[in-house]
């Protein structure tokens, strides 16, 4: 596909009707905490040329979510005069993704974690030659999974665990070595969703 044309459906896709999700969409069972959230965002960010989205594993000494695959991104500062604009600081701080290659097309919905956080996916295209750097301390790998691979919403499946005395379900969407699960998964089946 040509960058027009995944700009294009990129475009129709942030254009249509959809509600929010959250870390509760599967397990109707669990009373939605009424909490005040943390506004935070993650950037999803598609590389034209490659038509591949960048994810990253998060190294195995942080305190929260070790060796997990995310999105590049994390909670508003206040020095973020916007959402997309803590984004794209985190994705430069995290992956080593200059700002002025990316270009910022919407957002989804917003996410609500069970970590108390409402996180809003900023879909961007990225451009140009960009080298991937990890941040040692927060980023092991960077890696990508194709676009097509992530937006056929079969390639999801549903698993679960126990978690805090119950049965947890979520949604997963392996990729090879990836165990792609939690929030990451439903915000990319919630876009996916969309795409179709």
């Amino acid at each position: 596909m040509s960058a027009p044309d995944l700009r294009q459906r990129l475009q129709d896709a942030l254009a249509r009707s959809g509600g929010a999700s959250s870390d509760f969409d599967l397990n109707k069972d669990v009373t939605v905490p009424s909490t005040t959230l943390t506004p935070a965002a993650v950037l999803i960010g598609i590389r034209a040329e490659t038509e591949t989205i960048i994810l990253t594993k998060r190294s195995a000494r942080l305190k929260h979510h070790p060796g997990q695959i995310a999105f590049p991104g994390g909670k508003q500062d206040p020095t973020d005069p916007t959402l997309i604009d803590a984004a794209l600081r985190e994705a430069h701080e995290e992956i080593g993704l200059p700002p002025a290659l990316v270009d910022v097309l919407g957002t989804l919905p917003p996410h609500q974690t069970v970590t108390g956080y409402q996180v809003t996916p900023v879909v961007a295209i990225i451009r140009g030659d960009y080298v991937p750097t990890p941040e040692a301390g927060e980023v092991s790998e960077i890696f990508e999974v194709p676009f097509s691979h992530l937006m056929m919403p079969e390639m999801y499946r549903v698993e679960g665990r126990r978690w805090q005395g119950r049965r947890r379900l979520y949604f997963t969407v392996p990729y090879g070595p990836y165990y792609i699960w939690g929030a990451t998964a439903r915000i990319l089946r919630a876009f996916a969703e969309r795409m179709s």
